[in-house]
């Protein structure tokens, strides 16, 4: 855990901390924004959707920038470009839309800061050792959800949401200028190396049936921690704004707290796959019981939201799976591949849960569409551990 301490990744986790905050804060601000702004639930699912379809949409090129450029200037630049402006628009929003462009340009900025640190990871340690490091980056990372709750209704209590974010615009800047001063890139594969291509990565049969449950398996923690958490406690338990900040700060500190023992729990079970296996069942348990009771008690639902967080942990041990499988020469694209994948799936079932919370809505209770929306997170889910159960274990296993 070490090579977590250099001046270069520390700067990179910070930058994925801000990616963690913005992917997670609407839940927060849900309120204030609907009764300034008029942006519904449906309108936030948008902007949040937004956020994870530029974010997916930015791997591939990403991947090919890591390679060939190096992740210093790569995150450096579109985290300024991108993440900084984007801060600010939202600062000065006065429609719905002015949300969706905001959100855009923080997905594009957010885009590699997780794969500069995991890039650096794959081409200088061993394979072994990328689950823990990775488990660690995320861990810390996910700070960003905790920022993103309670002390988020503070600061916004205390100073104004537009202030915050024009804070954060600041901040953004700060960590990006930092990326390029810190960060040192791996060194260049040699001339004589494979180029390695999309199709390349296709046709590593390991990773087929990792695909389908990399897809689904952190959409219904990102969107219920970054979306419906809020509207779920407000409407179905008629939760303050003061409860909506503890139910998703507790879903921000399990998800640290399943990363940080990404190393351990994998060192106890064996393996990346059987924990994989083995959490992903645990996931469908909980999302089954949130189902069948969604208005059962505040305690109960705070507690499964908070599960559900800690599910969100299973993102690493998925990738350190996929990065098993990938030689030199693909490590780039491949790891930015896969990204593209978890985060397109997140982003696509969270633009889906949209029209599903409507049509749940116009049939019956808060109570009634939420479980509909948590049965339809939940479908895909099983589905997909289903596939992985098809995988075979990694080459060091």
């Amino acid at each position: 855990m070490r090579a977590l301490l250099s001046g270069g990744i520390v700067s990179l986790i910070l930058a994925y901390t801000l990616s963690q905050f913005y992917r997670a804060f609407l839940a927060v601000l849900s309120p204030v924004l609907q009764s300034e702004l008029g942006a519904a639930p449906e309108d936030l699912a948008i902007s949040s959707g937004m956020w994870f379809l530029t974010f997916a949409l930015m791997q591939i090129p990403i991947g090919s920038a890591l390679d060939r450029v190096g992740p210093r200037r790569t995150v450096a630049a579109l985290l300024a470009l991108g993440g900084a402006s984007g801060a600010a628009i939202f600062a000065l929003a006065q429609a719905p839309w002015h949300l969706h462009v905001a959100l855009a340009l923080m997905g594009i900025g957010c885009a590699p800061t997780l794969m500069g640190s995991y890039y650096i990871f794959a081409r200088s340690y061993p394979p072994a050792l990328f689950g823990t490091l990775a488990g660690g980056v995320v861990a810390v990372g996910s700070m960003g959800n905790i920022l993103g709750a309670a002390p988020l209704v503070w600061a916004t209590e205390a100073f104004g949401w537009r202030e915050t974010l024009w804070a954060l615009a600041g901040v953004t800047l700060a960590v990006a200028l930092a990326i390029l001063a810190f960060t040192r890139d791996p060194e260049r594969l040699a001339a004589t190396a494979p180029r390695g291509s999309l199709a390349e990565i296709l046709r590593l049969r390991a990773l087929w049936f990792i695909l389908p449950l990399l897809s689904v398996n952190y959409a219904a923690s990102a969107a219920i921690r970054g979306l419906w958490a809020g509207p779920y406690m407000g409407e179905v338990h008629g939760a303050s704004d003061q409860l909506i900040g503890w139910a998703t700060l507790a879903m921000g500190v399990a998800m640290v707290v399943g990363n940080f023992l990404v190393g351990p729990a994998t060192r106890l079970v064996g393996s990346v796959r059987r924990l994989a296996l083995t959490a992903n069942v645990g996931s469908v348990a909980v999302m089954a019981a949130l189902w069948l009771l969604p208005a059962e008690s505040v305690p109960l639902s705070v507690a499964l939201l908070a599960l559900v967080g800690l599910s969100g942990a299973t993102y690493t041990v998925l990738m350190a799976h996929g990065r098993a499988f990938l030689p030199s020469h693909l490590v780039g694209r491949g790891v930015t591949f896969l990204n593209l994948f978890s985060i397109g799936g997140a982003g696509a079932l969270q633009f889906a849960s949209r029209p599903v919370y409507r049509w749940a809505s116009a049939h019956g209770g808060p109570a009634e569409a939420y479980s509909t929306l948590f049965l339809f997170f939940l479908i895909p889910l099983t589905v997909g551990v289903l596939f992985y159960v098809l995988t075979p274990e990694t080459p060091d296993a």
